[in-house]
């Protein structure tokens, strides 16, 4: 495939806009968070909430939750009541009957996500004076919604959603559409993601460059592919890709 770190060489390091370069964003995660997934999040905030729940009891609950929101919300549903009824999904799961404990979860869930996106918003703009810009995530069928509500779709040209489409990342059909949509070829176009399984191995199988952006806690990240770059801050983008 071609690496990032070839393509991406000081004279010419990536394609450009007006070469028909691109650079494609997961959402969760990625955007919303410092390479944090949502599941590791919200198991976080409810041990803080004093909830004592092992993974192995917490992610089977977590997923039907997740399952039961797919395809069955409103497109225009908000960001905030997404995660709320996520949430009451989970608390519904686990038996916590106490609604303060899911009102502060999501609540402090959303408020993180929001400094998240916040903090972002300027990298994304300068990007998007250099590049065609979008998103590819797993999500429930209203993240178009969601990135108007958060001032995202100023700055992204396309934004699809694997409800919309009917297909999940890692399958390379979802990255292809958003290619289609741009007129990008997968070589101009850069993926920036934190799972490595769906984000950097469906980039891999479209033989996309790709960027694997991780959080604090993993100590020594091993990319999927030699001399891959790992990010620990979308911020560190600027030297890459500017």
């Amino acid at each position: 495939m071609r690496r990032l770190a070839n393509a991406n060489g000081p004279a010419s390091r990536r394609a450009r806009a007006d070469d028909g370069g691109a650079v494609l964003f997961d959402f969760g995660g990625t955007l919303d968070a410092r390479g944090v997934s949502w599941r590791e999040r919200i198991f976080r905030l409810y041990r803080d909430e004093g909830i004592d729940v092992t993974p192995q009891r917490f992610d089977p609950v977590l997923y039907r939750a997740d399952d039961a929101l797919v395809g069955t919300v409103p497109a225009s549903l908000s960001f905030e009541d997404t995660v709320r009824r996520l949430v009451a999904g989970v608390s519904a799961g686990l038996g916590v009957e106490r609604a303060s404990i899911t009102d502060r979860v999501a609540g402090c869930f959303l408020a993180a996500a929001r400094t998240s996106i916040d903090d972002c918003r300027p990298l994304l703009a300068r990007l998007s004076r250099h590049y065609r810009l979008g998103v590819v995530s797993n999500f429930y069928g209203n993240l178009s919604a969601v990135c108007a509500e958060t001032g995202l779709d100023s700055v992204f040209s396309v934004v699809v959603d694997s409800a919309r489409v009917g297909v999940l990342k890692p399958d390379p059909r979802i990255f292809q559409h958003a290619l289609d949509a741009l007129g990008v070829e997968a070589s101009h176009a850069t993926f920036v993601g934190d799972s490595l399984s769906r984000d950097m191995g469906g980039a891999l199988a479209m033989a996309m460059p790709h960027i694997w952006l991780i959080g604090e806690a993993v100590s020594e990240p091993r990319a999927c592919c030699p001399h891959d770059p790992v990010i620990r801050s979308l911020e560190e983008l600027q030297g890459l890709l500017l």
